[in-house]
């Protein structure tokens, strides 16, 4: 008997709030501190971070803390341990500014939530630091329009089956709305599951490569979340037919 959707999960970062604008403000304000010591005109040097911060993840997770990390790693590899004492701390405070960006909503993810939170049960699951996460969450307003809140340190096919196996739904009657083809729509649509890509004007490199084709006849793309509603609701038509 066909499956129709019963749950809908959220991406947070880029999805409901905007979060990539400030670490590539971060990155920016990197750059000009290592471009005192190193000739940034140099591709393999602008590379060098995203390199170390892949090689992190496993160790740091995904999240400002790790980043800044990483650009202090970064920084002491890049200027041959020249970098001072001073402008280490200038790395720590771009992380620290950073943490502490407001949280400005997606236009229109508030009304999108309360649209397919009166149809359906949702659940909102983000990846990265817990704290920063949860204060984001927090001051997100949107909250209590979810009925279930999952911070993971990583979003793949092992994380959504564990998640969809506490919230008792199959995976074909689960929809993942996100910003990002690897992190998002992928690893659902793996489990045989349905998503609704709606992309960001920025993504970061690590979270740009993913196998999912443009033609995926289990995902939907939308342009803005004003067009959430009406694309789940055909999404969950499909579900019906499959």
């Amino acid at each position: 008997m066909a499956q129709a959707i019963e749950w809908v999960g959220f991406d947070g970062d880029d999805t409901l709030w905007k979060s990539e604008d400030y670490y590539r403000a971060a990155e920016l304000a990197f750059e000009e501190i290592i471009g005192q010591y190193i000739d940034l005109t140099d591709a393999r040097s602008l590379h060098h971070l995203l390199e170390v911060e892949r090689r992190n993840l496993r160790i740091f997770g995904y999240g400002v803390k790790g980043m800044t990390l990483s650009m202090i790693e970064s920084a002491v590899q890049l200027t041959g341990e020249r970098i001072s004492a001073r402008d280490i701390h200038r790395v720590i405070e771009i992380g620290r500014a950073t943490l502490q960006h407001p949280v400005e909503l997606i236009d229109g993810i508030r009304e999108a939530v309360e649209s397919i939170a009166s149809r359906y049960e949702i659940v909102l699951i983000t990846k990265g630091d817990l704290f920063h996460q949860e204060a984001k969450i927090e001051e997100s307003g949107l909250a209590d329009l979810f009925h279930r809140i999952e911070v993971v340190s990583e979003k793949d096919a092992k994380t959504y089956a564990r998640v969809l196996r506490e919230l008792d739904v199959p995976a074909a009657g689960f929809a993942m709305i996100g910003n990002s083809l690897r992190s998002d729509i992928e690893p659902v649509v793996a489990l045989g599951g349905w998503g609704i890509h709606v992309p960001y004007h920025i993504t970061w490199a690590h979270e740009a490569e993913h196998a999912i084709a443009e033609d995926e006849p289990r995902m939907l793309r939308v342009e803005t979340a004003r067009d959430l509603p009406d694309a789940l609701s055909r999404l969950s038509a499909a579900a019906v037919r499959a």
